[in-house]
This record gives structure tokens, C-alpha cells and sequence, in this order.
């Protein structure tokens, strides 16, 4: 599987924001030369965030964009999810493609006994589960992240 450049640039910029101060909102021009994104698109991607109830824009000197809910409740799955769609290898392995619905997006000469749809099947959800069990906080500090980003100057 996939992720789109989106999906990426969304990731990025959240566990970014998760590691910001709530009370110190980071602006989009920061976050995209922290994280090497071209601004324009990473306008995109914020408005689409913020869509999804994820971020809030603050207006004003000192403005720029937080979590709008704690990097413990937001999970990379549902982010995935919200901008790329189903998290599966292949049509017929989505988590609500099982009996006669997966069988009928099956694209191989036995859908009923699909080997390929079986295993693909238990991928999309052991991938589910792990990505929908793991917030931006648990990420962050997976990967070492810093305890808290600064953007003092």
C-alpha cells in the first residue's frame, strides 16, 4: 500500500503540531520549511486537516495552526483513512469488502476461494489495527521524537 503525497505532507505537519506548545500556534510557512513542503500544497493539506476536526487556525500576530484535540486521540488510521480512503492492498481486502461484496470485487477466475484476497485481507486488517491503535503522541515518541518542538527565535 501506498500513501498519497497528501496523506504524507498531513503526517508530517501533525506530528509536527504535536509536538508544538498548544499555546504557541505554529504558522503554515514554518511547518512547511520545518518539513520541506511546498507552502501551496501544504495550504491544501492544513484546510483539509482542519476539515476533518483535526487543527485550528488561530488569526492574528502570533497566529498559525494547533491540534484542535490532543495528539493522544487522533490516530494515524483515521488520518490515512480520511485522505486516501480504505487502508487495503486491494479493493476485495477491505475491511467491509468480506463476504458476497468482496467475492464480487475479486478480480481473479475463483473469488471464493481467493488465496491472494484471503491474505491481502489479513494484511488490511492487521494494518488497520496497528495503524488505528497508534495516536501522533505514541508515533512521536516511537521515533524519538523531542518531547515538545520549539520555534522560539
Amino acid at each position: 500500500m501506498r500513501i498519497s503525497r497528501k496523506a504524507e505532507y498531513a503526517l508530517r505537519a501533525l506530528f509536527l503540531l504535536a509536538g508544538a506548545r498548544p499555546d504557541r500556534p505554529v504558522g503554515a510557512t514554518e511547518i512547511a520549511r520545518r518539513e520541506g513542503i511546498p507552502e501551496k500544497f501544504l495550504d491544501q493539506v492544513l484546510l483539509a486537516l482542519r476539515r476533518e476536526g483535526w487543527l485550528e487556525s488561530r488569526r492574528g500576530v502570533g497566529g498559525g495552526w494547533v491540534l484542535a484535540r490532543s495528539a493522544d486521540d487522533i490516530t494515524v488510521g483515521e488520518v490515512l483513512r480520511a485522505l486516501d480512503g480504505p487502508l487495503a492492498p486491494l479493493p476485495c481486502a477491505q475491511s467491509g469488502a468480506a463476504g458476497e461484496a468482496g467475492v464480487r470485487q475479486c478480480g481473479c477466475p475463483h473469488p471464493r476461494d481467493c488465496t491472494l484476497r484471503a491474505v491481502m485481507g489479513e494484511l488490511a486488517r492487521e494494518m488497520s489495527e496497528r495503524l488505528d491503535g497508534l495516536s501522533l503522541a505514541a508515533a512521536r515518541e516511537q521515533a524519538g521524537a523531542a518531547a515538545e518542538v520549539s520555534f522560539d527565535i
